[in-house]
């Protein structure tokens, strides 16, 4: 809607800069309300020491929020490259690399079926934006050539890094307000993204410094929407995690898509009836009980258990051996059936039962 003649009238930056901005001014009148309900002792969270001693505590938010700066300048630069429709189906490649992340910045682990359950939700929200093509149309209506994949990648990775990092520096810090942790994110994020208006305005003249310039209800409506948006991630980020951000992204917009037809009567497609059961099919199987990952002192206590099982039905086949053997020698029986039955104990019985402890006893 903002674009003429494929280019913005704004500066994107601009718009990302005033989102920061009103992302501050959230924060603060909440931290203000949320210091005027503190009891009387308890130390102000407005005084400097406390704002000095949080700011120190909470310096990688600013790594997330250089991060978040670059990913939402590349959301329009990908507008500009390419149609909605298939910056929509590429962002949904960040499901896999936010749990990669998740599993190799924060040790996060999951279980194979949620891994499975993560490429379901990946398949659903691809089939839900499948759209019946023209022969000779490319599935996401994008030339292979080497800028795609390079734009491919950076879409993908740094939001997703951004997003993982940004879990992991707001619960290293969990006893610090959210309010007053999203004051230090968001002013990062002003500050850099006030850097890359300098930057521009020295590239392209002073004229770039009007940060209203070129500016419509669209544009307002677009500053308010991004930051009630990444207000309500920083909660998810902090309080639950990235993939439950993404499962209810998703079925945000399953349930605006029903709202639509039930409103306006706007067709549900195939593609969405589909798309919307592999999500809540993924969804109840990744938050499964049965598909969570086992704590590993329970892992060890079972595995000693077993081991321990296992070494009392070894002990318990070698002495039913031994008395077979005994009673074979006591009843007078020839040599050659003592030995016979030695081999018949070491070759067949005890085999047989280990086997039976080890491996079938769970049936």
């Amino acid at each position: 809607m903002s674009k003429v003649d494929g280019k913005f009238e704004f500066s994107p930056i601009s718009v990302n800069f005033l989102t920061e901005l009103a992302k501050v001014a959230f924060a603060v009148v909440m931290l203000c309300l949320q210091a005027r309900s503190q009891k009387a002792g308890e130390k102000s969270l407005l005084s400097f020491s406390t704002l000095f001693q949080a700011a120190r505590n909470n310096v990688l938010l600013a790594v997330p929020a250089l991060l978040y700066a670059i990913n939402n300048y590349l959301k329009f630069i990908m507008q500009l490259y390419f149609n909605p429709a298939t910056v929509k189906m590429l962002s949904n490649l960040k499901v896999l690399v936010i749990a990669i992340l998740l599993k190799m910045i924060m040790k996060r682990r999951f279980s194979i079926i949620q891994w499975e359950a993560l490429a379901l939700l990946l398949i659903g929200i691809s089939v839900n934006q499948l759209r019946t093509l023209p022969e000779g149309a490319t599935a996401l209506g994008l030339p292979v050539t080497t800028g795609a994949y390079l734009y491919t990648m950076i879409f993908v990775t740094v939001p997703s890094l951004a997003s993982v990092y940004n879990e992991y520096a707001l619960k290293s810090q969990f006893e610090t307000s959210i309010y007053l942790q999203n004051l230090f994110l968001y002013g990062y994020g002003a500050i850099f993204n006030f850097l890359g208006i300098l930057g521009t305005a020295i590239f392209k003249g002073p004229d770039t410094l009007d940060i209203l310039r070129g500016h419509s209800r669209a544009t307002m409506f677009l500053i308010c929407n991004n930051a009630a948006q990444g207000i309500l991630s920083s909660f998810f980020f902090k309080y639950a995690d990235t993939i439950l951000k993404k499962y209810s992204s998703t079925v945000a917009t399953i349930f605006t898509g029903i709202a639509s037809a039930v409103l306006f009567g706007h067709t549900l497609t195939m593609n969405f009836i589909l798309g919307i059961s592999i999500v809540f099919i993924s969804m109840h199987q990744f938050f499964s009980p049965l598909a969570k990952v086992r704590d590993e002192t329970q892992n060890d206590s079972l595995e000693m258990d077993s081991q321990n099982n296992y070494r009392c039905t070894l002990l318990l086949c070698f002495n039913f051996v031994k008395a077979k053997l005994i009673y074979t020698r006591d009843q007078g029986y020839p040599t050659t059936s003592y030995l016979n039955g030695l081999v018949r104990c070491l070759c067949l019985d005890l085999p047989f039962r280990l086997f039976w402890t080890k491996y079938l006893s769970f049936l």
